[in-house]
């Protein structure tokens, strides 16, 4: 039976579902509109054929989003409404209890959402990345991760969900201030130890042997003073023919690391570039910024599900007749984002704004003409949209548009 908050997460539910909808709608009638003409600022940059690849991919993707949006959706109502998370509780408490039941229940609805998402993700691949010749991976290497990730899942993931279980039930009524800070030391031990030991699980490793580029490199970390304990190349190339270059890791552990897509694509001042917009995000201490958001965020959260934890109308307005901490943390987590959907648009917009901050820095301590060039370049490779709807680039985008973001460079 439907209480008051059923109807609230069903209301919420739908409004989200309508304005994803509505927003990838728009943004699909926009691409099309200007397919056909490439924007007055790239005419002299970019052949319409790439143009039209790029919408064409845009397209392409944002229509089989709405696919991923649906099954979720579904999901989320089976989940919850539709009793399945009471059917897997009864499953599981009927041949475990205490803390391995918790683990049990959760690792379940992981798994059936991993399972749920394979056609969908092999799709995505081998369909999609491989009709824009966009995909290098194999089935054997799409098999290999997903074993991979599953045996990472599982060894990093039962210990962390075993103390955060053990916390909730044995802390008292703060519990949801000791796993926070569980949560926080957990978060930062990765950040540290993932450059050296979960990375190299996937791509390949090797330090940057072209003399002269990485001469140019070490000049602008020296100017820039940053000190990183490598530069390396990635095998990126192996899954796929985007680029990108990126800093990895935290404190002495810093890494910095370019796709060899991107080493074969860009001249050696436009790497430079790209680097230095990278070490502007360091600069500006985007960094920590995020990371200090992400922890306070999840203070919140954890503070709010420990006064919902022990309400029953939490529990039975979301499908659940039992109440106990593993179905709790499970509800709290898929209800969750529905209704912070809307904050999408202001985080869109932090996100945005450290990038002109970083393109800024880059401009300094590099060259703008050149990270121009070598933006041009990554769009066009990435088979990035020039056009995309402002409303819906506004909601979503992490990066400006390309025009926006260039003319800025370009004014100085």
């Amino acid at each position: 039976m439907l209480n008051p908050f059923s109807l609230a997460f069903l209301a919420a539910l739908l409004a989200m579902f309508i304005l994803r909808l509505w927003l990838a709608q728009r943004q699909i009638s926009h691409v099309i509109a200007h397919r056909a003409t490439v924007p007055a600022s790239f005419a002299d940059r970019i052949e319409l054929a790439a143009h039209q690849k790029a919408a064409d991919y845009t397209v392409r993707r944002t229509r089989f989003g709405r696919i991923d949006l649906a099954v979720e959706v579904a999901l989320l109502l089976a989940l919850t409404l539709g009793g399945g998370l009471q059917v897997l509780h009864d499953f599981w408490s009927q041949r475990l209890d205490g803390l391995p039941y918790g683990v049990a229940l959760i690792f379940s609805v992981l798994a059936i959402s991993a399972i749920i998402d394979l056609p969908r993700a092999l799709y995505r691949q081998f369909v999609i990345e491989e009709e824009f010749a966009f995909n290098r991976m194999t089935p054997r290497l799409f098999l290999a991760d997903l074993l991979k990730q599953a045996a990472l899942g599982l060894a990093i993931g039962t210990p962390v969900l075993l103390a955060v279980l053990w916390l909730m039930e044995r802390m008292g009524s703060l519990w949801w201030l000791y796993v926070w800070l569980f949560w926080c030391v957990f978060n930062l031990l990765i950040l540290f130890l993932y450059p050296t030991w979960i990375a190299p699980l996937f791509n390949k490793f090797v330090a940057l042997d072209d003399a002269p580029l990485k001469a140019r490199v070490e000049a602008l970390l020296s100017r820039c003073g940053f000190s990183s304990s490598g530069l390396f190349v990635m095998d990126g190339s192996k899954r796929s023919s985007h680029g990108n270059a990126y800093f990895t890791g935290f404190g002495k552990s810093k890494r910095i690391v370019f796709f060899d897509t991107l080493l074969g694509r860009l001249q050696p001042l436009e790497v430079e570039a790209v680097l230095a917009h990278e070490l502007g995000h360091f600069k500006h201490r985007h960094v920590i910024k995020r990371i200090a958001m992400l922890f306070a965020l999840s203070l919140g959260f954890l503070a709010l599900l420990g006064q919902l934890i022990d309400a029953s109308w939490f529990f039975n307005g979301l499908g659940v007749e039992t109440q106990n901490t593993a179905l709790g943390l499970l509800l709290f987590f898929l209800a969750a984002p529905v209704f912070t959907f809307l904050l999408t648009p202001l985080l869109s917009l932090l996100s945005r704004r450290d990038e002109f901050e970083a393109d800024r820095y880059a401009a300094d301590k590099a060259s703008a003409s050149d990270l121009v060039a070598a933006l041009v370049k990554l769009y066009e490779d990435n088979a990035a949209t020039l056009t995309p709807d402002p409303l819906h680039s506004l909601f979503y985008d992490s990066h400006p548009p390309a025009a926006l973001r260039i003319a800025r460079l370009q004014q100085g």
